[in-house]
This record gives structure tokens, sequence and C-alpha cells, in this order.
């Protein structure tokens, strides 16, 4: 019964990677807080319903556990921000509905923004998390250009810029963001905001 055995097979897999979902979630909060230095699978175990053995059963090492929460994290935002390209009817509506979503996320979602960089950072020194990063660096340039390029299509505009220069760009004004608003500055979000507007805005002309 080859088929029955598959069907199992496919379930038992589906069923592994959903539990490795729900730990990741589990364990997201507790990796925003502490980074990447200071958090080891056991610190993670005693801030979250699981246990130590439980999460050494689903990921071999902190590297693991760590990568697939900043994956399904990014993933989210690549979703929100695919939204936002589709539902925008004019070039003015994408602009400002990106620059939006920039300081909302600044401000809502902050520590696990801190991750990422504390992540992709490490990724300079050990090479363990330098495919997985890549991978994410990547998928994050994609989601920009998306934007980009459909603000000129929007506008009616030729781009400026290529991909990759639109990613830096737009991830260097978030990083800098992140650091003023962890740093206590009020306005850094509504700065934020008004830079991503004023620049994509003079990427296409």
């Amino acid at each position: 019964m080859p088929q029955v055995e598959d069907r199992i097979s496919r379930r038992q897999v589906d069923k592994f990677a959903e539990r490795r979902t729900q730990l990741a979630a589990a364990a997201l909060q507790t990796l925003s807080e502490l980074g990447y230095a200071r958090t080891s699978l056991r610190e993670i175990a005693q801030n979250s319903e699981f246990s130590h053995g439980v999460l050494h059963y689903y990921f071999r090492d902190k590297v693991e556990l760590i990568t697939h929460c900043v994956r399904q994290y990014k993933a989210e935002c690549v979703k929100r921000y695919d939204e936002i390209v589709a539902d925008a009817k004019t070039a003015d509506e994408l602009r400002k509905g990106f620059g939006a979503a920039m300081a909302g996320t600044l401000r809502e979602d902050a520590t696990l923004h801190r991750l990422w960089y504390d992540l992709r950072n490490q990724s300079l020194f050990e090479e363990a998390f330098r495919v997985d990063v890549l991978d994410i660096d990547q998928s994050l340039e994609r989601m920009i250009w998306r934007i980009v390029s459909r603000y000129s299509e929007l506008s009616g505009l030729p781009l400026a810029v290529g991909s990759g220069t639109a990613y830096g760009v737009f991830d260097g004004l978030f990083q800098q963001g992140l650091l003023r608003h962890l740093s206590g500055i009020e306005d850094a979000a509504d700065e934020l905001q008004a830079s991503v507007e004023l620049v994509l805005g003079q990427l296409a002309r």
C-alpha cells in the first residue's frame, strides 16, 4: 500500500514542520530580547512551555533554531509588504503605504528586527549562518524590488537604480531608524516614514 504509506509519511513530515513552527514562535520572544550571544537552548526552554529535550529533538542546535525563527518572521514581513503592493492603486498610495508600514514595524517589532541584524552580523564571523542569512537577505531584496518596480509602473517613471542599490538604501534607512528607536529617540519612526516616502519618490524620475 505505497499510497497509504506516502500519505502517512507526508502527514508525519507536516506534523514535524508544524511543531518546529510552534517552537520557533515560542522561542522568538526570548531570542529577540537576549540576542544570539546570550541565548542558549536551555535559556529558551526556561522561558517557554517546552523542555530543553523537546527543543533539542526538533532543532540540532541554537544556530538552526535561530535561523528558523528569523526566516519564519521575515517571511511574514514579506507577505505584509506584498499585500501593500497588491492593494495600492496609485504611486502616492504605494509610497505612503510603504512608509507607514516601515514606521509601524519599527514601533511594534523593534526587538525582532534587532535579532535579524544580530544574526546577519554573526554571519560575517560564523559560516554556519551564512547560507541562511544570504537567502533571507535576498528574499528581502526581492521584496523591496517589487515595491520599487511597482512604484515605477504606477508613476510612469523609469527607475534610477537597480535592485541591490534600492535594497541597500532602504535597509540602511531602517537600520539607522532602529538604532535611533532603541536609543529612545521618540520621533525615530516618524523620521523613518518621512525618509522612506521621500527616497522612494526620488528613485523613479
